[in-house]
């Protein structure tokens, strides 16, 4: 593989799923032979001070910007091909493609020889916006190749590019750790702390936004208690949508029913999935497909931690399930197709865990990190 400058605002310790993407990627590289070029978390001192701690831990070098939002402005540019050349990089790899891959053509000029810009579920909305649109073509043509999650996202951002940067389109979506994600993850220790070792658990990990569709679940509850009474709903993850959420759990009247974790340190995140007796997600596209699901790599964890998946039909989250044989994929916002599949899955012992055999065995086959990783440093090459 080429040395290579790894250009992102996604970097851990700032929370969430590209972040962790990223991350588990680079990781998985030779840490002699990259160098991450990122924005910083947050301006404040307990910013500052957990991003400094983290980069310290890493085996590769981490180079930060003190803005929290790298843009492809004349100064950043500027610091990209300064990095490139004193690190004598040959190749770059833009963690998110729009818009940091518009710094493309000077990185080239600059002595870059191959570039890898990936895309992910906001690339698709920008492949609809006529400016975005043609900034998305603009960074096709400059890069050697896009990579994209899955067949949705490839066949939006595709129509936005010329044909010949279509062509060139790698597919490479984020991958899962199968030996930090797996049946004995400690999911008891979870149930019995939070009260629930003898009741049905149907669990939710992800950020707390509209897009995700914690509201079909609470909603879907009267339909579920009304077959299996002692269920709750584990909603684990913060964010925004947090208050709305817990009014709707009022209004509904199965506050009793749904316990809220809020944010839980990635380090419990295996244990949270192992508590659940079924993963449920019916995440639904938005803002007339702007904000759309990517993939849904929550879905992968929870098959590798031997779980059946519901998943909403947003943007590639189906691309995450076999529907059918890892789960099932219903209409994002439907709470009583959400509903059915659920109780379904409540009430069958024998079909969950062949459901969740199943998923466990797919992502060892096709998702495991080691086998997309080689894929990247073929890209790097």
């Amino acid at each position: 593989m080429r040395k290579t400058l790894i250009v992102t605002n996604d970097f851990p310790p700032r929370p969430g799923g590209i972040q962790a993407f990223l991350h588990n990627m680079a990781l998985r590289l030779d840490p002699g032979r990259i160098v991450v070029y990122a924005s910083t978390w947050k301006r404040t001192r307990e910013g500052v001070e957990a991003t400094a701690a983290f980069d310290a831990e890493q085996p590769f070098t981490v180079v930060r910007d003190r803005t929290t939002m790298l843009l492809p402005v004349p100064a950043v540019t500027r610091r990209a091909v300064r990095l490139l050349r004193e690190h004598d990089c040959t190749a770059v790899w833009f963690g998110a493609a729009a818009p940091l891959g518009l710094m493309a053509p000077a990185l080239r000029r600059a002595g870059a020889e191959r570039l890898v810009a990936t895309t992910h579920g906001h690339e698709a909305g920008w492949a609809q916006l006529p400016a975005a649109r043609t900034l998305l073509r603009r960074i096709g043509e400059s890069t050697d190749t896009l990579t994209y999650l899955g067949e949705y996202t490839r066949s939006r951002i595709a129509g936005a590019l010329g044909a010949e940067a279509a062509a060139r389109m790698v597919q490479l979506p984020p991958g899962v750790d199968e030996k930090t994600f797996h049946p004995g993850s400690g999911g008891a220790e979870v149930r019995a702390r939070l009260g629930l070792t003898d009741r049905p658990v149907v669990v939710c990990v992800s950020r707390l936004v509209p897009r995700k569709g914690q509201d079909t679940l609470i909603l879907a509850l009267p339909r579920i208690l009304a077959a299996q009474p002692d269920t709750v709903l584990l909603v684990v993850g913060g964010g925004p949508y947090e208050g709305q959420l817990r009014r709707l759990a009022a209004e509904t009247g199965v506050a009793d029913s749904v316990r809220f974790t809020g944010a839980v340190p990635w380090a419990e995140l295996p244990a949270h999935f192992g508590a659940g007796d079924v993963f449920a997600m019916p995440c639904r596209t938005r803002r007339g497909g702007l904000d759309v699901e990517g993939l849904g790599i929550v879905y992968l964890e929870a098959s590798a931690t031997g779980l059946p998946v519901i998943a909403g039909d947003s943007g590639g989250a189906p691309d995450a399930v076999l529907d059918g044989e890892t789960g099932w994929v219903v209409r994002g916002g439907s709470a009583e197709e959400t509903a059915d599949r659920i109780t379904a899955l409540l009430g069958d012992e024998a079909l969950r865990r062949r459901m969740g055999e199943r998923g466990r065995r797919w992502v060892e086959e096709r998702w495991r990190w080691e086998l997309l990783a080689e894929r990247l440093e073929a890209l790097l090459r």
